[in-house]
């Protein structure tokens, strides 16, 4: 399992540790992922996925999961993600 946001597209960051003597070794950054249950409005059905605590603060400012969708961009979204997006627009040109 990647440690990669499937919202955000958000993954591991690395820099240095600093220590009071001011030497520097090499560490990651790690995004702070979380595994939630976000419901689709329009489907009608829930979806686990594995986002970052700030993709999650978006999701709930934008007004749930398809109104993030709707405005997220391709390339950031995983492929489980995207198959969820275009779920979406298929029900809502249906609908």
């Amino acid at each position: 399992m990647s440690r990669v946001c499937e919202l955000s597209g958000k993954g591991p960051m690395s820099g240095n540790t600093v220590s009071h003597a001011n030497n520097k070794s090499r560490r990651r950054f790690l995004p702070n992922l979380n595994e939630v249950t976000l419901i689709s409005d329009t489907l009608g059905r829930s979806f686990q996925l594995r986002i970052s605590a700030a993709a999650l603060r978006t999701v709930d400012h934008r007004g749930g999961l398809d109104a993030f969708l709707a405005k997220a961009k391709d390339a950031e979204l995983s492929v489980d993600a995207l198959r969820i997006k275009r779920d979406i627009a298929k029900a809502q040109a249906a609908a």
